[in-house]
């Protein structure tokens, strides 16, 4: 599995994404730093110790060491204009402008920009103080879901079973300040019903390469209960887009999405990750836009990947991307977090089991939140290890996701134990 040509290629970041894409890139061929990186992704890359919002040394360390290609994992850089920094001193990049990353750094912005251009989304009501937001909620027939409009590490979701929570969390935003300046506006939306899946796009801003659908699995315990967390596991492909809702989705979301953001001027290069809900009848509509991958999202589709990924990485970042579709094998990934999450994290707790997997058959340990300690891994953040696996169906990639798992040992780890769940009951599941 390699490229053409060796490319130096650096990777901004430090969780579980960044591991996904050094470890592609590396076995691609390719000489893979990432900034700052983690003892884990340290096993697949060099690491550089510049932090992600150290704009002028990464920039410095770029054009230094001829670095070929950058690309931004993590969304708060991407806000901040990292990549219009690097593209101004002609560093090939891949990620959105600042102003194409408002798509994510403004719920609020992202709603009126998809009411522009009539793409489909829910009905929703943005406030940014109490009073207007309660008499707000009295237009809504059900209780919506509660949004913190700013970045949030995806927690600031709160899907709402009443009125009453539906204020409450409202007023956690706008007066307790739970998520500070990100929750000073807060976007009040529609509860859609359906199932939700997870759309990536590579764009160079006029041409488009989809990879497979996958799907997420966002609260904390089986069954889709209890909180939101920034992820407990994905898998791809995810059923529920079929050829024929792919296409729609191609034709009524993103096709209108880059068009509009031309129009309006911003034209977005680089990772496109749209958030789906999909109705009974097949309607796919929006529920939020990212912009980067996703994690773990970004685990199986980058480790079942069929084909070599960073060309097409390197010719949308470089505005020569040709249309099509990054297919790939059946993968999954189990995540193992610490005690606590996601309100708070465990740090220090030692961690069993990692090095038994290593060299295993088509299934790698993604590291997103662990560090070296005396007496060996230990866990250092909330998702601590993603667990990927890939299979000739999605029923083998989980079965060898969970057996490797069971091999792991960390007091307090928190895993989910129905990952793929909702796909395996399909009748048609691949």
């Amino acid at each position: 599995m390699s490229s053409a040509s060796s490319l130096r290629i650096l990777i901004v970041g430090s969780g579980g994404r960044e591991h996904a894409l050094a470890w592609r890139c590396r076995v691609e061929g390719h000489d893979v730093r990432v900034a700052p990186g983690s003892d884990g992704i340290a096993e697949d890359a060099v690491c550089v110790p510049i932090a992600d919002s150290e704009h002028g040394r990464l920039l410095t360390y770029a054009v230094g060491n001829a670095i070929d290609l950058v690309i931004i994992g993590p969304e708060q850089p991407l806000v901040d204009g990292l990549t219009d920094k690097l593209r101004s001193a002609g560093i090939v990049t891949l990620g959105p402008s600042a102003a194409g990353a408002r798509l994510e750094g403004s719920k609020a912005e992202a709603k009126a920009f998809m009411q522009r251009h009539g793409i489909p989304t829910a009905a929703s009501r943005t406030v940014s103080d109490v009073s207007a937001g309660r008499r707000a909620l009295r237009s809504f027939d059900e209780p919506p879901v509660v949004k913190a409009s700013g970045l949030a590490a995806g927690k600031g979701v709160t899907v709402c079973e009443s009125f009453e929570e539906a204020e409450a969390a409202m007023c956690s935003c706008l007066e307790d300040q739970v998520f500070g300046e990100s929750g000073a506006t807060v976007v009040l939306e529609e509860r859609l019903s359906g199932e939700e899946a997870s759309f990536f796009v590579l764009t160079d801003g006029t041409h488009a390469r989809t990879f497979a659908a996958a799907q997420d699995h966002k609260r904390l315990l089986d069954g889709d209960l209890g909180p939101n967390t920034g992820g407990m596991g994905a898998y791809s492909p995810a059923p529920i887009v079929d050829l024929e809702i792919h296409d729609r989705v191609m034709a009524t979301i993103v096709e209108p999405t880059l068009a509009g953001l031309r129009a309006e001027g911003t034209p977005y290069v680089g990772i496109l990750f749209i958030g789906l809900m999909i109705d009974a009848e097949g309607v796919p509509r929006v529920i939020e836009y990212n912009c980067r991958f996703g994690d773990p999202e970004v685990q199986p589709l980058l480790f079942g990947a069929q084909e070599p990924v960073v060309p097409h990485l390197l010719a949308a970042a470089e505005g020569r991307l040709s249309p099509g579709q990054i297919r790939g094998l059946p993968a999954a990934t189990v995540v193992l977090a610490s005690a606590g999450y996601p309100r708070s994290s465990t740090r220090g707790t030692p961690i069993s089991g990692i090095e038994a997997l290593a060299g295993a058959r088509d299934l790698k340990v993604f590291h997103a939140g662990t560090r070296r300690g005396d007496r060996g891994w230990e866990t250092g953040g909330g998702r601590v290890l993603g667990i990927c696996a890939r299979g000739e169906d999605l029923q083998q990639a989980i079965s060898r996701a969970y057996e490797a798992c069971a091999a792991i040992e960390s007091d307090g780890a928190q895993l989910r134990r129905d990952i793929g769940a909702r796909a395996l009951a399909r009748p048609s599941s691949p």
